[in-house]
């Protein structure tokens, strides 16, 4: 018949195991990280040129619009207040 572990048996273990690893571990851990990272940076399909500049002259363009709204809106608001206080 197979022994039934403890609740803590799991964390134990891992607790024991972080601490024999120590600074070398980390280390190879980060290189793991930077070495997936790349790997990850591979698979990104990056925009062209022309995608990247009607991307930015869209927004440009919303930035501008909804500025020109606001102040627009800001300044009716501004007239409406200042009747109604006079």
């Amino acid at each position: 018949m197979a022994k039934k572990k403890g609740k803590g048996a799991g964390a134990q273990q891992a607790k024991a195991k972080a601490e024999t690893q120590g600074i070398g571990g980390k280390i190879g851990e980060f290189v793991e990280f930077l070495e997936e990272s790349k790997g990850e940076i591979k698979k990104v399909v990056w925009p062209t040129r022309k995608e990247t500049i009607q991307t930015c002259s869209a927004v440009l363009v919303l930035v501008v619009v909804m500025s020109l709204f606001l102040g627009v809106v800001d300044m009716g608001l501004s007239k409406l207040v200042e009747t109604i206080l006079s």
